[in-house]
């Protein structure tokens, strides 16, 4: 038992040393390490993909398809503004504070794409039938009919991605 004791005091004065060393050894607490590890990729990671409000992902699908073709010009800008107030029911400063932060979310321009079909992957759960729908509707009213190929394969793809799943199998 005294050999036990003796074995347990010298991996704690070990420890000790080391800390007071300066050398990390947090890797020891597993439940310390999973906790900075989940921060980390938290704090890492494109904040475009930890949007979890519909209303937000929308504007950012609206916005990011608008980018597709080309910078966003005044008047597109003004109905995008416009369509948020009303459809979500926002004033215009609370619209005009929406498209924003969608645009800010947004990266470069050579990546805009992946970004929404990384964004339309991970949160078309999010969406119910009729959110889907009023989605679908906000998008060609904002490119309009000047709308380049890149935009018209994206809303084509979105249309297949948000539309209802029809159940698999039979009941019989």
């Amino acid at each position: 038992m005294h050999v036990l004791i003796g074995l347990i005091t010298a991996i704690a004065t070990l420890l000790f040393a080391l800390e007071r060393l300066g050398i990390d050894i947090g890797w020891i607490n597993p439940f310390s390490w999973a906790r900075r590890r989940r921060w980390a990729r938290q704090y890492e990671g494109d904040p475009i993909y930890s949007i979890e409000d519909p209303m937000h992902v929308a504007a950012i699908l609206v916005v990011g398809t608008a980018k597709l073709g080309d910078d966003v010009s005044t008047g597109q800008k003004q109905r995008i503004v416009e369509m948020f107030a009303n459809t979500f029911s926002l004033d215009e400063k609370a619209a005009n504070e929406l498209y924003i932060s969608a645009a800010h979310l947004l990266g470069a321009p050579q990546v805009i794409e992946t970004q929404l079909t990384g964004v339309v992957d991970k949160h078309r759960n999010l969406f119910s039938a009729a959110q889907a729908e009023s989605l679908l509707e906000m998008i060609p009213d904002v490119i309009g009919t000047a709308s380049n190929e890149t935009q018209r394969a994206f809303v084509a793809s979105l249309r297949e991605k948000m539309a209802p799943q029809a159940p698999e199998g039979s009941w019989a």
